[in-house]
């Protein structure tokens, strides 16, 4: 009998983690730049899919990207020659453990200086704190009248806001209780909310850490 394997879709149509590869398949039906991975132990797939496609995929397993060479190429020639936007805000999330303890902040990316910062909140994930922080930095500049660029280097964080929805397995119960009411209201902001402000994803291994970063690693 074969052994049950774990696919985790980081990038296709609906990302998630799914049992059998006809489902897992079906979410790269289509979408460029799909991503996946399997894995045979529930519990690090569960893990991989909280922690994102960049820590994982790529990294042996199976592995996928629906995408055509040139595309990539092109992709990795715009990424090499943009350059950054100062008149902007940085983002970025400080845990202790994952999950764990989490804060956030925002500094103004020519300066540093701090802009706004939250936390620390009890329990929560590394990837709800970017997700947090990117929207309260939305409803901070839309107060100001601003249509600053917003930087993150977390993409799962920029999916979220994207599609107005979190993808994670932290569960709802006392212990995450009051990251769960903040990424709900986050959510009630993004359904009723519309912005103009772009939010691009932070190119560390051109630029450095991202500005806002605690100095934790």
């Amino acid at each position: 009998m074969a052994k049950q394997k774990y696919y985790v879709v980081w990038e296709g149509r609906k990302p998630g983690i799914y049992t059998s590869w006809a489902e897992c398949q079906k979410q790269m039906k289509g979408y460029k730049q799909a991503k996946f991975k399997s894995y045979m132990i529930r519990k690090e797939a569960e893990k991989a899919f909280e922690e994102g496609w960049k820590k994982n995929w790529g990294s042996g397993g199976n592995t996928a990207a629906v995408s055509s060479k040139r595309s990539m190429n092109n992709a990795s020639t715009s990424a090499s020659t943009e350059k950054i936007d100062y008149d902007s805000i940085s983002v970025d999330v400080g845990t202790r453990g994952n999950p764990g303890p989490i804060e956030y902040q925002a500094v103004d990316t020519r300066t540093g200086e701090v802009v706004f910062s939250y936390g620390p909140i009890k329990k929560g994930t590394n990837n709800l704190g970017e997700f947090l922080a990117i929207v309260h930095a939305l409803a901070y500049l839309q107060k100001q009248g601003s249509n600053k660029t917003i930087y993150t280097d977390s993409v799962n964080a920029m999916k979220w806001v994207r599609e107005k929805k979190v993808s994670t397995t932290l569960k709802r119960d006392a212990s995450t209780e009051e990251v769960w009411n903040l990424v709900d209201r986050a959510l009630h902001w993004l359904h009723t909310h519309t912005y103009e402000n772009k939010i691009k994803k932070w190119d560390t291994k051109k630029w450095g850490e991202i500005k806002a970063d605690y100095g934790r690693k």
